[in-house]
């Protein structure tokens, strides 16, 4: 038995939205296999429920989650707060002899977990917001030929309408004069975790398929009262869209249709949209982490085939 072997595990459940992870979890702990921790940078904040499918008071009284409900919207939650975080949170479900079901799609958290942090510098308000202003007068896909000119590695990574990681990208060169690239090239290896990590991928193998799940939970979604929850978060009149939080996909549609920009239909077709445009990013990069089993959401007895990867582990 190789050393990896004699670790405590780790479920890394993974996958693009709406690919039926916490289905799979929640199973997973009414089997008494573990505990959630969520790996999701919607669900950390606080009065984002809806368009973050947030699991519902019954859920979580059946399996609590770790990592939800975090922080408040106007506030700023990195990677490195994620790693620290979760880290202490699998230290203590492993202390308490139970499995750490680490769920989500914020493929980001989950490549800092595994790889560890490049050193970045912190963010400065100033640049960020003459970026933002150049984003409004010229548009996002020109600051990401900016990018392209500057860093062509983390511009083929980043699509030209990801605000967010374009800013970032940007920011880190305007304050080191080294590009995201080279950050991460010097970037010292990670430590070894002490667990044996199990990496699983979930999405349905026909992408159409993943397409009518989108749809299917961003109905619901507004049927739920997406439109008045983020009329709720305007309403405090601290929050704005060049906030992380009011970018998220779906909240970011809202605000806009809320300010009048297009109709309900037109919401819907955004809406859409841009949740297919998160999946595709999702899937690219999960096709990018090494040792991943792939799993079919729609396979039978699936939380059967998971514990029996387990217990072979064990």
């Amino acid at each position: 038995m190789s050393a990896i072997e004699h670790l405590p595990p780790v479920l890394c459940l993974m996958g693009p939205t709406a690919a039926g992870k916490t289905a799979l979890a929640m199973e997973l702990v009414a089997r008494g296999v573990g505990e959630i921790i969520s790996v999701d940078s919607g669900m950390i904040y606080r009065g984002m429920d809806i368009g973050t499918a947030k699991p519902t008071a019954d859920e979580l009284r059946q399996a609590p989650h770790r990592l939800i409900d975090l922080i408040d919207p106007a506030q700023a939650y990195s990677a490195a707060d994620f790693r620290r975080d979760a880290l202490s949170a699998m230290h203590d479900i492993t202390s308490a002899g139970r499995v750490p079901i680490l769920v989500g799609g914020t493929m980001m958290y989950f490549k800092v977990l595994r790889d560890g942090l490049a050193t970045l510098p912190e963010a400065d308000a100033d640049i960020r917001a003459g970026l933002d202003a150049e984003a409004a007068r010229d548009g996002w896909p020109a600051l990401h030929a900016r990018l392209q000119s500057i860093d062509p590695v983390a511009a083929a990574r980043i699509p030209p309408l990801d605000s967010q990681r374009l800013q970032r990208a940007l920011e880190v060169w305007m304050l080191t004069g080294k590009t995201l690239t080279q950050c991460h090239a010097e970037q010292a290896p990670a430590e070894s975790l002490p667990w044996q990590m199990h990496w699983l991928a979930i999405a349905p193998p026909d992408r159409a398929l993943l397409h009518q799940r989108i749809a299917l939970r961003f109905d619901q979604m507004l049927r739920a009262g997406l439109i008045e929850e983020v009329q709720a978060l305007r309403a405090r009149g601290d929050l704005h869209l060049g906030l992380p939080s009011m970018r998220s996909v779906g909240y970011r549609q809202v605000w806009q249709y809320l300010d009048g920009e297009f109709d309900l239909a037109e919401l819907r077709e955004r809406g859409l949209a841009a949740t297919r445009q998160l999946a595709k990013r999702q899937l690219t990069w999960l096709r990018s982490f090494p040792d991943v089993t792939w799993l079919d959401p729609s396979e039978p007895l699936l939380a059967d085939r998971v514990t029996t990867l387990l217990s072979a582990s064990a």
